[in-house]
């Protein structure tokens, strides 16, 4: 019955080739760097009648106002540090009245927040949180601290980048003073990600082991009911491999010659080199041209040889950016070979952007251009002779 269930589930999976994809796992634990706006209304009732006459009571400035960063751990507790800066301008309601001169506004808080998730279910994309905190406000050179309270939420279009909105909630500890609502939305940029399997990522895992598992009990099954037939087969098998044997000895050495030669072009190809591209380029130099040049006198020689043209960048820059000049670097390998006279189904070409570096000179390595250079190339390979 497990054996039928198993094949049932692996059927329903059968287009999502039942593997565990970058899909199935989240992002647990990051720092998280913010900038954006903030806008603060002033008029001494958050929540109020006027909290949404945002003409007479909402501050804010034209350009990026907050910063902030933050740690985010996986009980779902957050820490995070803001500064901001707004202007009271005249004309605004403030303390409930009329401004009547500009007041600059400066605040240092800090907060404590609870994902969301953690209660109503993890998802990749979008993590609501409610937050306190504590912090400082100085507005119109006058200084005092708050106590904050309010809520928010981050919206990610993949691991590292994202949008923030959140309105928190100020009210002033000494008695009289103002309270104030604080509303923000900026770019959020993760660092230093911890990720995990999800909910669903975990019972895909388990799935797949309990496929694995009954696979495997079935071939043992299979192969206990298989070695009777195998012992009163042995004799025939015996005398069809003797027969056999010096017939693969003549394959054998048909192959091993033509593997000789298959070695000897690719050894050929070897020593003359990689084609290098310059930096964000794939414009084929002199040099390289050379080298394509002498790639084609070798195919020419070998017109039954096919070969995998293989192009790739060095680390730095955006990595989907890279996969697609890799491409485009293949493409003028390959057209130029084509142009010298090699049949188009004779090569197969794939660009593997900053995949596959030949040293340590990844995103997080300081590297000068000599060994950055190393990385910016075409190789071959033969795959048919």
């Amino acid at each position: 019955m497990c054996f039928l269930a198993c094949l049932l589930i692996g059927q329903i999976y059968s287009q999502e080739e039942l593997q565990l994809t970058s899909k199935d796992s989240i992002v647990k634990s990051s720092w998280v760097l913010g900038v954006g706006i903030n806008i603060v209304d002033d008029t001494a009732t958050p929540f109020g009648r006027e909290f949404l006459s945002m003409k007479e009571t909402w501050n804010m400035v034209p350009y990026p106002s907050r910063i902030s960063i933050g740690r985010f751990t996986k009980s779902g507790i957050g820490l995070e540090a803001i500064g901001t800066y707004n202007k009271y301008k005249v004309g605004k309601i403030i303390d409930g009245s009329i401004n009547t001169a500009p007041r600059e506004y400066y605040a240092i808080d800090g907060k404590i927040s609870y994902d969301v998730n953690k209660l109503v279910g993890e998802t990749a994309w979008f993590d609501p949180y409610v937050h306190v905190g504590a912090g400082y406000s100085s507005i119109g050179g006058v200084g005092r601290s708050t106590f904050n309270a309010g809520f928010g939420f981050n919206t990610w279009f993949n691991d590292k980048w994202g949008l923030n909105f959140n309105t928190m909630g100020k009210w002033g500890i000494p008695k009289g003073a103002t309270k104030q609502l604080q509303h923000a939305a900026g770019v959020v940029y993760r660092f230093g990600i911890e990720k995990e399997l999800s909910k669903k990522g975990m019972e895909k895992l388990a799935l797949i082991a309990a496929i694995e598992k009954e696979k495997q009990r079935v071939q043992d099954s299979i192969a206990d009911a298989n070695r009777a037939a195998e012992a009163a087969a042995l004799a025939d098998r015996l005398a069809r491999e003797r027969e056999q044997a010096e017939l693969a000895a003549a394959e054998k050495a048909r192959l091993e010659a033509l593997q000789q030669k298959k070695d000897a072009l690719q050894q050929a190809i070897d020593d003359l080199g990689y084609v290098y591209f310059n930096f964000d380029s794939s414009t084929l130099n002199g040099k390289s041209k050379e080298i394509l040049d002498a790639l084609t006198v070798l195919l020419q020689n070998a017109p039954e040889a096919e070969i995998q043209v293989s192009s790739y960048t060095d680390s730095r820059g955006p990595a989907e950016y890279n996969k697609w000049l890799s491409e485009q670097r293949v493409k003028r390998t390959t057209d130029y070979l084509v142009g010298k006279g090699i049949a188009p189904n004779r090569l197969q070409s794939e660009g593997f952007g900053e995949t596959h570096l030949l040293n340590e000179c990844d995103d997080k390595t300081y590297c000068p251009e000599s060994q950055h250079k190393l990385n910016r190339r075409s190789s071959f390979e033969v795959i048919r002779f």
